[in-house]
Order: structure tokens, then sequence, then C-alpha cells
């Protein structure tokens, strides 16, 4: 009977099952890290803007408080993005004529809002009320980073489902005074002795139970 398969078939065969497996081995390694990248969550990638506009310079040199241009976070949902009237409350005498602010210019005129690129956008299917953070007392640092040194804007956290379940089990470390939560360096601020124990007596006076902030209702509404 006649031979069907070359000597060295068997061995062609495994070759092929080995490679296919290390190449199934890689392709899932690769796409767990691609989950996880920085690419992907967009974390530490300055986003282009209508208006270059810089937290460093405003808020880092000039002393801006975060609520003068986001004024609605301590009272609803959305923290707010900053109309074209609220900036030209300063450039309607300070750069008037710079063409970098041409479309902040343009857009007053016309009445027209600016479509500012969304740097820390939430997907749909997630609920979160700055309102209730900030009342509580967890800083804007906690989740948009040292923007104060942030010549563009980037997203400093991933924002992803980890990040909000490491501090829903765990706040007392990153609660601050609620007067204090735009406030951007807390260099030294834990070794204060009046200062070490407030995170415990923050949650203890607000009734936040960790329990029940790892609900899925509590984000997934």
């Amino acid at each position: 009977m006649p031979q069907i398969f070359t000597p060295t078939a068997d061995t062609w065969l495994r070759a092929l099952a080995a490679v296919g497996a290390v190449g199934l081995v890689g392709l899932s390694l690769f796409g767990a890290g691609f989950a996880r990248s920085d690419w992907l969550t967009r974390e530490g990638y300055p986003q282009s803007q209508p208006v270059p506009f810089s937290h460093k310079h405003h808020v880092g040199d000039l002393g801006i408080d975060c609520r003068y241009c986001h004024s609605d976070v301590e009272v609803g949902r959305y923290a707010g993005l900053p109309s074209s009237h609220v900036c030209m409350t300063c450039h309607s005498q300070l750069w008037t004529g710079a063409a970098v602010l041409a479309p902040e210019r343009a857009s007053f005129a016309e009445g027209r809002p600016i479509a500012w690129t969304r740097v820390a956008a939430l997907p749909e299917y997630v609920y979160f009320d700055h309102h209730i953070h900030i009342s509580r007392g967890v800083p804007c640092v906690e989740c948009h980073g040292r923007v104060d040194r942030m010549p563009l804007t980037w997203r400093a956290k991933a924002l992803e489902m980890r990040f909000c379940l490491d501090c829903h089990r765990n706040p007392a470390p990153r609660l601050r005074p609620p007067d204090q939560v735009t406030r951007m360096d807390w260099t030294g601020w834990r070794e204060d002795p009046a200062n070490r124990d407030y995170g415990r007596r923050a949650m203890a006076r607000f009734h936040i139970q960790p329990a029940k902030l790892t609900d899925c209702n509590i984000c997934h509404r």
C-alpha cells in the first residue's frame, strides 16, 4: 500500500501546532496589554481643543479657582464647561487681539458655544455625580491630576472601573475638607496631626459606608 504522508509530515504537524499555540498565547497577551494601554485609555495624551487652553497658566500661575470656569461642579451632576462669556470677562481686556483667541471672540459675538473636546468623558452607561463627590470632600486632583501643571489638558487617570472601586472600597485616604477640594498641592497636609485622621472622621460625619459604595447600582443605573 503506497505511503500517503511523507516521513516529515508528523514533524511539520507538530511544528504548526506549536506555532499556533504560541501565536494564540501571544495574541491573548497582546490583547490584555492593549486593553490596559495608555493609548486605549488616552491617559497622558493631550487633547486637541478649538482654543489651546492652558490650565498651567490659568490655575498654576494665576491661581484661578476651578469653580470659576466649572461653575456647576458643586450643584450638579456635571462640572460644566466655561461659556465664552466667562472667558471674555478677562479676555475682553487682556490679549484682545491674540490670533489664538479668535475662535473665542467669534463664539462670544455670534452667541455660539465653543465645541470643547471632553477629556474625562465616561461611557454613557456610567453614572457619575460631581456634586456628591465634591460635597463629601473628594478633591479635583484625585481624578483629574495636577491640572495646574498641564500646558494642554490630558486625562491623568484611566477612569476605569477598577479606579472607581479602589476609591469606593477605601475612601478615607482620599477625603479632604470640602472647602479645600480645588487645592492642587497636598504636600505635607497628612503630616499635620490635626489632619491625619480626617478621612475616618469625615466618613463618620457623612455616613459613608464602603460596603454600599460597591453596589452595582451606585454607578450603573
